[in-house]
């Protein structure tokens, strides 16, 4: 395993940045996960984990290490039945390469996943989801190095704290993912209840592969292409709020759309539709821009540093919370300073 000393990161995040870290290495064994963590243990350093870097903002330098996951390998399980089948996938694989794959297997799922950036271990740390799906439904166990114990170990599904664009491996640097099973169904059933999705589908017969196309076509024409332009897709989650409080906005802003939560007590607002509404698309801080297409992507338009993508992220969620009251989080993991500071007091 190789160390690396005060290594330039512009090119190892979606976004584009200027960082650099005072180590780094990329790792492709268990045996190398533990040797970079003994090194930054034995130097009292902080490390990071990273993969694709597509969900990630530098926002400074990072003074520790930085460990990029780099394990191949994918192991399609021989003892099937005739509705699943289980597949471990490595951590380092690309996520939308792996879902093609599946799909070419004809094992089903993830489709309506496709084309988002990143890798399969970055997959259950933010519970990806998009157009009616999300990641957790199709994860059975999660191969993990608990760096407290000091030991691998099986996560299972139930114990993986799977939330809204959340997890336990989001929530805390304890668990280093390494390895994802996840079970896929023989027998597809279209999922359709998203209705920019389903709109596709009045005249048009769904089958697996169709959606999957559709799938990339939608995000294609909304969502620009990290590797042209600099961006880390939605930067902020979509917030869920009271029932009572929803009330009170709808009869300020009788237009405001919503989307139902397993919990009737509270309802999804888009973020999009928040900060749209203000007038956020276009508008340009020091290189760093909100996509004239879709009010939820920051851009780097320019040669943007990280802080300058933050300071503009502030700015857009202190004004929703000026006019709507409601508190947008970041989705993407902000890397050298407390992403409180999106909410300063």
């Amino acid at each position: 395993m190789k160390i690396q000393k005060k290594k330039n990161l512009t090119s190892l995040n979606t976004f584009k940045v200027h960082a650099t870290a005072d180590f780094f290495a990329e790792i492709t064994s268990e045996q190398e996960l533990e040797e970079a963590l003994d090194y930054a243990s034995a130097r009292s350093i902080p490390f990071e984990i990273i993969g694709g870097g597509s969900n990630i903002l530098f926002a400074q330098d990072f003074k520790g290490m930085v460990i990029r996951i780099r394990n191949k390998g994918i192991l399609w399980d021989k003892v099937k039945d005739s509705d699943k089948q289980k597949v471990t996938a490595s951590a380092g694989e690309d996520w939308h390469k792996f879902v093609t794959r599946c799909l070419e297997k004809n094992l089903y799922g993830l489709e309506n996943l496709a084309l988002i950036p990143g890798t399969v271990g970055g997959a259950p740390i933010q519970n990806i989801g998009a157009y009616g799906v999300e990641v957790e439904e199709f994860i059975s166990s999660v191969k993990v190095f608990d760096v407290i114990k000091k030991k691998w170990i099986s996560i299972e599904r139930k114990n993986c704290g799977f939330d809204y664009r959340s997890s336990i491996f989001k929530t805390s640097d304890r668990f280093i993912i390494f390895s994802v099973i996840f079970e896929l169904v023989r027998n597809w059933e279209p999922r359709l209840n998203h209705k920019e999705l389903s709109a596709k589908f009045f005249s048009k017969k769904a089958t697996a592969s169709v959606v999957f196309d559709e799938v990339c076509k939608l995000r294609s024409n909304k969502l620009p292409d990290p590797s042209v332009i600099g961006n880390a897709g939605s930067f902020f989650k979509n917030p869920i709020i009271p029932m009572n409080e929803f009330k009170k906005l709808k009869t300020k802003f009788p237009d405001i759309p919503f989307y139902k939560t397993e919990n009737s007590s509270f309802l999804k607002i888009p973020a999009a539709w928040l900060l749209d509404y203000l007038g956020w698309k276009g508008k340009t801080l020091e290189g760093a821009s909100v996509s004239p297409k879709h009010a939820l992507i920051i851009i780097n338009s320019g040669n943007a540093s990280g802080r300058n993508i933050l300071d503009l992220a502030k700015k857009m969620s202190s004004s929703v919370l000026d006019n709507f009251g409601i508190m947008l989080v970041p989705e993407v993991r902000i890397i050298g300073v407390n992403s409180n500071l999106l909410h300063p007091t």
